[in-house]
């Protein structure tokens, strides 16, 4: 009986590997961009083929089954990662790992919940296996050998044709190859192993995306009520200095941005305390009457953002970036974040103690992780306090997760009796995964929840019990405040770092108002901004966490320029938008979903020919810009032309 080519088996096991995978976690299966993937697989295949046939049998078989387990670790990797944290892998993300090592202690559990889908993946390893002898592991001649290398050349330039297949559509292949780096939308598209390349060579060689400048349409000055939120910077000194197409790109960007204009809103809260949260995977679904009364009460309150999201990107750090930058989180932009090497001369605590004011920053978990010390510093927090670098000594730091109660318990006395105003900042970590009756807080308020009788599976019933002990600490802040005398001159905002992805879109559906996607909705979420004196606001417009900052300074009247935010300010007349992990976005006007190239319009009315094209490039700009302002430290090289 004949025996079994290798290729055959490679290219057999790569296209059955990537359509498992599909399976596992897309909606959308068959796409387009399918072509690409699979003249990609078989160039991989013959590839690998040449190369496990180079040596003697015995080594060639030894390889084969190297070569082909390491691909199974790999699929199975990302199936548990991205099903589990909502995000893929990338050599890229290596840089920030300790977010993925962060949940090893986790990792048996989440490896067994998903055992069956492991084992269909590593099949083809097992197949192999028990029918080896049955295989071709036979060295080739020279002859041979050069007929497969010319088959390799010959089947890369098949794949490299099939790139322009739909080259001018939004994310084709040709794009995303050519003009944008985004392993999320790669992997969605163009699959696995085909990111995997490509992931690799961007990282050794470098890849700088495409920017695009527009020039926008200024408001005319008799329309104008009120001024820019922007600062005298001069652009073309930068652009004339530099040796640096880069930056010199960058600054036409900048120079060609109108930013936001100030608006009725501005300066309402010029003088006030400020406290700012970032509280562990809070979502709209915690806000229950029953279950989180303050928060469901305060969410009725102040300005009511019914269009707000967290889009989840890379975890905590992700959110906690775009919260305190504006701007959208990567990979790039996360080590730099990290390294404490890049300039905030508008960093939030910053220009508050420019104002005169005292600032603080608590967490109550390690001081350190993620370099959370390194970055705050940065931002203008000097005296930041933390598990193991002070406040291990008045909270348990050595439960898991810690208590926000305890948290504020033992630190509003810091900064309450303050005879300046004090802008605060808390990272919340009650709220974190696992949701199960183990978790501290969860176990915490267990009696409670199970009181109520609630039809939610157990994983949705911690994650509510979790959230309680953050209503129970923002309770008793509010109480301290108005012991204090303080409340009525506080303005509480409050923001989730991400959704709580360790629920499955499934479980996220028990609990929620309406049926959420995968991709756009279940990030829908709520943003506190509230003040016990003030009026209800009701804002309709999108936002997300990229805005929080430039909405905050424009309400407490601090000086910034608007066209260095990624973000907008929430309250202004810029239009509202809000951009996802894989560059899907959410408009005033509609969703545009990028792995499928759908787009819902939400209005009636009828939209210009080139509005989603035109959107598209601007998520693309906004996204880019936002790297190369970190990898550039681009703050530091504008600010030394402030006029």
């Amino acid at each position: 009986m004949k025996k079994v080519n290798i290729f055959l088996i490679y290219f057999v096991t790569f296209i059955y590997l990537e359509f498992l995978y599909r399976i596992f976690l897309y909606d959308k299966v068959f796409i387009p961009a399918n072509i690409t993937m699979i003249a990609f697989l078989l160039f991989f295949a013959m590839t690998l083929f040449l190369f496990t046939k180079l040596l003697k049998e015995k080594a060639n078989k030894v390889f084969f089954f190297i070569f082909l387990s390491i691909i199974c670790v790999w699929f199975s990797a990302q199936y548990v990662v991205k099903s589990f944290m909502d995000f893929y892998i990338s050599f890229s993300i290596l840089q920030i790992a300790d977010q993925v090592g962060s949940f090893l202690g986790k990792a048996v559990i989440e490896v067994l919940r998903r055992l069956f889908g492991i084992i269909l993946i590593f099949l083809p390893v097992i197949l192999c296996g028990i029918f080896h002898r049955k295989i071709n592991f036979k060295k080739r001649k020279l002859k041979a050998s050069i007929l497969i290398l010319f088959l390799c050349f010959a089947s890369y330039g098949l794949y490299y044709l099939s790139l322009n297949i739909q080259k001018d559509k939004q994310y084709s292949a040709y794009v995303l190859y050519h003009e944008v780096n985004n392993p999320s939308l790669n992997i969605e598209k163009v699959g696995v192993l085909n990111t995997f390349c490509l992931d690799i060579h961007r990282v050794v060689f470098g890849f700088d995306e495409k920017i695009v400048i527009k020039n926008k349409k200024k408001v005319k000055p008799e329309e104008v009520v009120y001024g820019y939120n922007n600062l005298d910077l001069d652009f073309d000194g930068l652009i004339n200095d530099t040796n640096d197409n880069l930056v010199k790109e960058m600054s036409e960007y900048f120079k060609n941005e109108t930013g936001t204009l100030q608006n009725e809103y501005t300066g309402m809260f010029k003088g006030k305390n400020l406290i700012l949260f970032m509280a562990e995977s809070f979502n709209e679904i915690a806000l229950r009457k029953d279950i989180t009364p303050t928060l469901y009460k305060m969410s009725k309150e102040g300005f009511v953002l019914k269009n707000y999201y967290t889009p989840t990107i890379y975890s905590t750090i992700g959110g906690e970036f775009q919260e305190l930058s504006g701007l959208y989180a990567n990979f790039s932009s996360l080590s730099q974040w990290r390294s404490g090497q890049n300039s905030f001369p508008m960093g939030i605590a910053t220009l508050f103690q420019n104002e005169g004011y005292n600032t603080f920053a608590y967490h109550n978990n390690s001081y350190a992780f993620q370099d959370r010390n390194v970055y705050l510093e940065k931002l203008g927090f000097t005296n930041f306090k933390a598990c193991y670098n002070g406040l291990e000594k008045l909270i348990n730091c050595g439960q898991w997760p810690q208590s926000d109660v305890e948290m504020i318990e033992t630190t509003y006395t810091d900064y309450i009796d303050s005879d300046k105003p004090f802008m605060v900042f808390y990272a919340t970590v009650s709220g974190h995964a696992g949701y199960s009756w183990s978790n501290s807080m969860a176990r915490k308020h267990k009696e409670q929840i199970e009181a109520l009788d609630l039809p939610y599976s157990i994983p949705v019933q911690a994650y509510l019990g979790t959230q309680m002990e953050l209503d129970d600490a923002i309770n008793l802040l509010l109480e301290k405040l108005e012991e204090a005398g303080k409340l009525d001159n506080t303005v509480i905002v409050l923001v989730g770092d991400h959704y709580p992805y360790e629920l499955t879109i499934d479980q996220v559906n028990e609990v929620a108002s309406y049926k959420k996607d995968s991709v756009i909705e279940v990030n829908h979420s709520h943003l506190f901004i509230w003040n016990s004196k003030m009026e209800t606001v009701k804002i309709d417009k999108i936002g997300s966490q990229i805005d929080i900052i430039p909405t905050v300074y424009n309400l407490f009247a601090l000086p910034y320029d608007s066209r260095l935010f990624i973000g907008h300010d929430i309250l202004s007349s810029e239009p509202g938008l809000a951009m996802f992990a894989n560059n899907s976005w959410v408009s005033d006007k509609g969703k545009y979903y990028a792995s499928s190239g759908k787009f819902e319009q939400t209005t009636d009315e009828e939209l210009d020919e080139n509005y989603v094209d035109d959107m598209n490039m601007d998520v693309r700009n906004r996204i880019t810009m936002s790297k190369y302002i970190m990898d550039k430290n681009y703050y530091k090289l504008i600010w030394d032309y402030k006029k």
